[in-house]
């Protein structure tokens, strides 16, 4: 049964034996607030390769999910790796067979895993599987609800079958953030067979799950037309500005604490530094800026598998700087020092992924210049914004010449970088998403309850 909420926010359902709130999320009123407090939360357990405090990729959306949920009086587990990323090494402090902390409320059990170097075809594949394999031989809570975040793919296999053959098993929800079947093929990375395995086995998972969670409705018709995942199973939540709130800071301060030059333009681009982003475009615009005089300089921030095959081809080049991965304080002075925030992927990615930096990008009030398929998901989302200009994948003229005129033309600039923001606000608010996995758990434990009312076996999917 159900009944209106005292505020008009929301309804109260009940579901097995407790009580849920449906239509509300714990931080969007007082009631709410309150209601949480008091209420016993679902146990949901987080499974992830990547998480905090890795600053890139997947880890911010893993890590700020699990501290969401445990923030809105759900009890909250993590078996993660240590961190690795973008860099491909384990930092100093970090590296046990295993150790467990508690972190925003959050038990986080770090698990040992392979970490290859470069990470490309079979060593990145055992990495994942090593990684599996340690969650199949964890002794996991008992949780309701387990979240598995993807990549890792074959991890997460590895675990679902550990969940599929547990008697009661908890409910699954599948956090998709890269596809890999689209990922092999756009950036051409394996063979026939090696994509049609990753095909059944992604589809395998994919179906396996209770919820498919997508991060862009393009990824959502992909799972359903392609993959064959039913519709009703998929639901898509945008991941979010994972920074948090801050006053703005002015480009010239934010250049003298960076000790970055204040008499040229600056293209920033931040993250990794691997395959799909194709960076050796930037490397090329750099070289022709070179050739021309050109009063700019490209700063590439951050690490990644491709980085010192980079820092090769860009040996001569002056007009190019690279800066190892920032904390949050100096990250967001250097999407504040930008001209203009690059965002650049290989000629033919169009549809694997969402980059994770463009979230911050718009937060950053800095217009972008995305060098890649014009009708790819990246081209999409920053026109959709109105936050920049989209140029041909693997043009470096284009890159150069675009990333000339935002840094001389201020107005067009400002209009841009406003744009982002409002969409960062108005689309991938950080409450919002939360709510939203709020939701999702209480549908999945509805079903549950359904299906227990209906004398039905719970562990059916």
């Amino acid at each position: 049964m159900a009944s209106a909420a005292a505020d008009g926010s929301g309804a109260i359902a009940e579901v097995g034996s407790h009580f849920v709130l449906v239509g509300v999320g714990c931080g969007r009123s007082d009631w709410g607030q309150l209601y949480c407090r008091a209420m016993d939360g679902h146990r949901v357990t987080v499974l992830s390769l990547h998480y905090p405090p890795d600053a890139t990729g997947v880890a911010p959306y893993a890590g700020a999910l699990a501290a969401g949920l445990s923030a809105r009086a759900h009890r909250v587990t993590a078996y993660v790796g240590h961190p690795f990323y973008p860099e491909w090494a384990i930092r100093p402090g970090y590296g046990q067979w295993k150790s467990t902390a508690t972190i925003d409320g959050v038990t986080v059990h770090r698990l040992l895993h392979y970490v290859p170097r470069p990470p490309r075809g079979l060593r990145r594949l055992l990495s994942e599987i090593s990684f599996g394999v340690r969650l199949l031989s964890s002794k996991l809570d008992a949780p309701s609800v387990v979240i598995a975040v993807s990549p890792a793919l074959f991890a997460i296999a590895i675990a679902v079958l550990r969940i599929r053959l547990t008697p009661a098993r908890p409910r699954l929800v599948v956090w998709v953030q890269d596809i890999y079947t689209l990922g092999m093929a756009e950036t051409k990375e394996g063979g026939g067979l090696s994509i049609r395995i990753t095909k059944f086995v992604e589809r395998s998972v994919l179906r396996a799950a209770d919820k498919v969670v997508a991060i862009h409705p393009r990824f959502a018709v992909y799972l359903v037309e392609d993959l064959g995942i039913a519709r009703d199973r998929v639901v898509v939540i945008r991941n979010w500005t994972h920074l948090s709130p801050t006053a703005g800071m002015s480009q010239r301060d934010a250049r003298a604490a960076l000790g970055w030059p204040t008499n040229v333009a600056l293209a920033v681009h931040t993250g990794n530094m691997g395959a799909k982003q194709g960076l050796e475009n930037v490397v090329e615009a750099a070289r022709l800026a070179d050739e021309r005089k050109a009063p700019i300089t490209f700063i590439l921030v951050g690490n990644g598998g491709e980085r010192e095959r980079l820092e090769r081809q860009a040996r001569g080049v002056d007009r190019i700087a690279f800066v190892d991965p920032l904390d949050d304080g100096d990250y967001r002075r250097a999407l504040a020092a930008a001209n203009c925030l690059v965002v650049n992927e290989l000629p033919g990615v169009a549809a694997m992924a969402v980059p994770s930096k463009l979230t911050s990008y718009f937060d950053a009030g800095r217009p972008i210049v995305a060098a890649t398929d014009s009708n790819g998901i990246t081209a999409a989302e920053v026109e959709h914004a109105g936050a920049g200009v989209v140029v041909p994948a693997g043009d470096p003229h284009a890159l150069l010449t675009t990333a000339l005129e935002l840094s001389a033309d201020s107005q067009r600039a400002a209009a841009y970088g406003a744009a982002g923001r409002r969409f960062r606000t108005e689309v991938l608010d950080a409450d919002a998403a939360i709510d939203a996995f709020e939701h999702l758990l209480a549908e999945v434990a509805r079903e549950r309850a359904d299906k227990k009312s209906r004398g039905g076996s719970a562990t059916s999917v």
